[in-house]
């Protein structure tokens, strides 16, 4: 249960009813992720989750119980679930941008024995896993839903080059979908674990950027710029300014790390007015992208070996989320609840 900020407990709690449409799935594999971290340090999402409130958003399991005209789906299939749904009605649902959804409908409480899928996320972004597919692989299928859907929001095209700044667990994704699109991958960022990382998923230039801060140091470290795509996958206004330096002209930015809530850029209005640049930034997924990350983990591109770093009871959680807040270097961690 999230309280507040740095402020997570572990609770007994009473079953929740499975309602009309609904399953409930024991969890068998959920993941930490740094949007959860955001949330853990300052206590609220003001979008996603409001305290007090159960935790956690990325998971996978089996169905061990549904609700009433709940039709095919069945107790005993392995599943893996979004943690959101879109309504489909509303502007932006018609046309297409599901992601940006005027009522999307997010669920929490992935760290837990089980949780109750609620019926719009069944119907929309309820998903079988194949019989081989891991667990701890499965639960990868929301970030790299939000992975996918900024990459088809650039759409790069095979032999282009894309500097990916930022190593930890979505630039790491970055790569290796940018490297599975056939483009020439530069990654940029700290940790030699994680820059080792990038370089066995594929990178072609590994950019050790630590202590690096100001964009002469950067431009000096990445001399293989302009790049055809600059992914900003860090979420500091400073790293947003320096992504338009190294776009070529004609080139796409995108400002995929979110930054903390009334942070502000200064943008030099020339260099992107006479460099034709196109700005974007790619907030989210949507049933499109949730279904192609996980064609993408099925197939092998993704596996959690790659990305999970390490493992931890239930129990542990709350120590484990004040050690990731002290700046441990985990990629990802794999939450056991220990349901055999």
């Amino acid at each position: 249960m999230l309280y507040g900020r740095e402020d997570v407990r572990i609770e007994t709690m009473s079953l929740p009813p499975v309602g009309p449409g609904e399953v409930r799935v024991k969890i068998h594999a959920a993941l930490t992720c740094g949007t959860d971290l955001k949330v853990f340090k300052r206590g609220y999402h003001a979008r996603m989750i409001v305290p007090p409130a159960v935790f956690g958003h990325e998971f996978a399991g089996v169905i061990c119980e549904t609700g009433a005209a709940t039709p095919g789906w069945t107790v005993g299939e392995r599943v893996v679930a979004a943690n959101s749904a879109p309504c489909g009605r509303c502007f932006y649902c018609q046309n297409g941008q599901e992601n940006l959804c005027d009522d999307l409908l997010f669920l929490n409480g992935a760290y837990a024995e089980s949780i109750v899928v609620p019926a719009r996320i069944v119907s929309k972004n309820l998903l079988r896993l194949n019989p081989g597919t891991a667990f701890a692989d499965g639960a990868l299928t929301e970030p790299l839903a939000c992975v996918q859907q900024g990459l088809s929001d650039c759409d790069p095209r095979p032999g282009q080059s894309v500097l990916v700044i930022g190593a930890g667990p979505i630039g790491l994704m970055f790569v290796t979908l940018a490297k599975d699109a056939g483009c020439r991958v530069t990654l940029a960022g700290r940790g030699s674990a994680r820059l080792e990382t990038g370089r066995r998923l594929g990178a072609d230039r590994v950019v050790d950027v630590s202590g690096v801060e100001d964009l002469a140091a950067y431009s000096k470290l990445l001399e293989a710029a302009p790049f055809d795509y600059v992914i900003e996958a860090v979420g500091k206004p400073e790293t947003w300014e320096t992504s338009v330096r190294l776009a070529r002209k004609g080139g796409t930015v995108n400002f995929f790390g979110g930054c903390p809530a009334g942070s502000k850029v200064a943008l030099d209005t020339s260099l992107i007015h006479y460099s034709n640049l196109k700005l974007l930034a790619s907030f989210h997924h949507t049933p499109r992208t949730f279904r192609a990350a996980l064609e993408l983990i099925q197939r092998g591109v993704i596996r959690a070996a790659d990305f999970v770093t390490g493992s931890a009871p239930l129990e542990a959680l709350p120590e484990l989320f004040l050690s990731m807040a002290a700046g441990n270097r985990s990629v990802k961690t794999l939450i056991d609840p220990g349901v055999p």
